[in-house]
């Protein structure tokens, strides 16, 4: 069998298709056909904790903390319900890639106008560089809360990462996805310990994860809730996911097409709910040691830092905070990397070797974040890590809503086009993200005069 896929022409399309994905590793990873069910599975694993990583980065820091220290367990549902619609996206996501042979920003390449195409292109590479702002931010505050390294300086030092990057890349796709799962399970047994020492109620914990009429009815909460929901959909996710798929070298048949969306999506389910339990966990853990103890204005990474130690009275808290925070940023520039590959390849077939590709991402994150910390001080960080999710929520509704057009295109997308009752979950699912995106960007930029009069004819108080 062929190491490239034999994808027909499809009139569907305006263009035929190009190169494979992340040409380089692009069906690099063979699949036994006659293996058992669990070699197979282990075999198409590891794409699925690549796009998790992005469910629990730094900008999610922030939401979860605020959220659990405010509102204690109660925002547990919304972050299961922001996670079970990143599952279904994320599953339509893998049926795009392996069924069509293009990546989300390949099919838009083909499909949209030469000006449409460029629009999407500059608004993906902007969410790109706004989601590196807060990695590089999250690495700066994790490097000085454990060395005492000033935030400018920690910020330059992650520049450095693209040397792991690009070693990673020439050892081959498999020691990538080692890499993140090891720092994921990082993040994972320092959140474990945090939440055994801060002796959270378990009960509460469940009760939690029922949505509630407050969460709507109190407007404090709904904007905290529709941050988490913008914090943890990310837009450049689903442009990564529908090309890493093809990275599995799996027979080019209906069998075995459905046979691989079968596998990713199982990978990637279960890496979405581990990527849960770590986000539910970040929220339990400031319920726990803040909401109840006079805190609940804890917002900030520095101060949850500085609190954990005297609250939970263990002295290796918040090193452990810190370590997993340093994880989980350093994570999130491995996928932030192939993520402005793929789209910068995908959408305008522009192909840079890597370290010039990753070099211009990563200056594009430091240079404003080196600017606002030096005139502004800082205690801006925070500032910071807010003003990238908004970013990040500007773009997403402009890679959702291809992404299910073409899902949902029988001429695109054959036998394994979404089903009616897909089409009205994920449709319904889309909507509800971009108007509660849309309402995230209103509360953030709308002067205090027009909130005011808006939130007092609808009867509703502004939102702090």
């Amino acid at each position: 069998m062929d190491g490239k896929p034999k994808t027909p022409v499809n009139p569907a399309w305006r263009k035929p298709p190009g190169e494979g994905s992340l040409n380089e590793v692009h069906r690099s990873i063979l699949i036994p056909v006659t293996a058992s069910f669990w070699r197979k599975l282990f075999a198409f694993s590891g794409p699925g904790f690549l796009i998790a990583v992005g469910y629990m980065d730094p900008g999610n820091w922030a939401t979860d903390l605020q959220g659990g220290a405010q509102f204690g367990y109660s925002l547990l549902a919304v972050v299961m319900i922001s996670n079970l619609m990143a599952i279904l996206l994320q599953h339509l996501s893998i049926k795009l890639g392996i069924a069509t042979g293009r990546d989300l920003a390949q099919a838009c390449r083909d499909h949209y106008s030469t000006p449409t195409v460029w629009f999407l292109w500059l608004g993906c590479e902007i969410a790109i560089a706004a989601c590196d702002l807060a990695e590089v931010v999250g690495s700066a505050i994790a490097l000085q809360l454990l060395f005492g390294i000033p935030l400018v300086g920690g910020c330059i030092i992650t520049a450095a990462d693209v040397l792991a990057v690009l070693f990673l890349q020439n050892k081959g796709f498999r020691y990538i996805e080692a890499l993140v799962i090891m720092l994921i399970a990082t993040i994972a047994v320092c959140f474990a310990a945090e939440l055994v020492w801060s002796k959270p109620s378990y009960l509460g914990m469940l009760l939690g994860f029922v949505p509630s009429a407050k969460l709507i009815t109190n407007p404090d909460m709904l904007y905290i809730s529709i941050g988490i929901i913008g914090a943890t959909v990310m837009p450049h996710n689903l442009y990564l996911h529908s090309s890493i798929v093809q990275t599995r070298k799996f027979e080019q048949n209906s069998a075995g097409r459905g046979e691989a969306i079968k596998f990713a999506t199982i990978d990637s389910t279960l890496a979405l709910m581990f990527a849960l339990l770590i986000n539910g966990a970040i929220l339990a853990l400031a319920a726990a040691a803040f909401h109840w103890s006079g805190h609940q204005n804890v917002a900030a990474i520095q101060d949850a830092y500085k609190l954990l130690t005297p609250i939970l009275g263990v002295g290796g808290a918040s090193i452990l905070f810190a370590v997993a925070l340093l994880a989980s940023a350093q994570n999130s520039t491995l996928t932030g990397t192939l993520a402005g590959q793929v789209v910068m390849e995908g959408f305008v077939n522009l192909r840079l070797r890597p370290s010039v590709r990753r070099m211009i991402t990563r200056l594009i994150a430091i240079v404003p974040a080196v600017v606002v910390i030096g005139y502004c001080g800082e205690s801006k960080t925070t500032q910071l890590l807010v003003a990238s999710q908004v970013v990040l929520s500007m773009q997403l509704g402009f890679a959702v809503w291809p992404l299910m057009r073409f899902t949902g295109e029988k001429a695109k997308m054959g036998e394994f086009a979404n089903p009616r009752w897909l089409k009205i979950l994920g449709w319904t699912t889309t909507l509800v993200i971009i108007i509660l995106n849309l309402k995230l960007l209103f509360d953030t930029f709308m002067p205090v005069a027009v909130l005011k009069l808006v939130y007092g004819h609808l009867g509703l108080t502004v939102p702090n």
